[in-house]
């Protein structure tokens, strides 16, 4: 049983939701990944939204773009967690599906990460998830670990080489 939705209402979100489902896989999360467009098949939309919680979802990533209605109202049906991805858009560059995303009404909460922010909605669904799972709090502070590693290891090579070399 998948333990994170990740929908998105176009396939042209692909590159950036699979960012989200990448880390969820680097993890051990279970997910589900879903096109499905509110506005052109809203029926769809609501029956996916309507048994999400059945399905075992904890936590539901929505990417959208532009009018960004997606997380919204995955927030409105679904009882737990929404991070909403704000797409890029060609016309104003994903402010547009940003604000959509982050001025939800009033009970209608939606956690909103960067424009084309799929791996920290993918690392933030974790966290939400190990609050109640201790080996899973485990992997994530592994992973925080890696990263200041990582880290290091370029600045380590910068020392070596020099800027003009790096």
């Amino acid at each position: 049983m998948a333990k994170v939705g990740i929908v998105m209402g176009s396939d042209s979100d692909m590159p950036i939701m699979a960012k989200a489902a990448d880390i969820l896989e680097e993890l051990g999360i279970s997910y589900e990944i879903t096109i499905i467009s509110a506005h052109r098949e809203p029926d769809v939309f609501f029956e996916y939204a309507n048994s999400a919680e059945e399905k075992g979802f904890k936590v539901i990533i929505a990417g959208a773009g532009m009018a960004a209605h997606l997380p919204g109202m995955c927030a409105a049906i679904f009882p737990m967690p929404v991070i909403g991805i704000p797409m890029h858009t060609t016309s104003l560059g994903g402010v547009d599906s940003l604000y959509s995303i982050v001025q939800m009404p009033s009970g209608i909460p939606v956690a909103t990460v960067a424009i084309n922010g799929g791996a920290n909605a993918g690392i933030l669904a974790a966290k939400i998830l190990a609050t109640s799972d201790k080996e899973l709090l485990d992997k994530l502070k592994a992973y925080t670990k890696s990263l200041k590693e990582s880290v290091q290891k370029k600045d380590a090579r910068l020392q070596e080489v020099g800027y003009k070399e790096y």
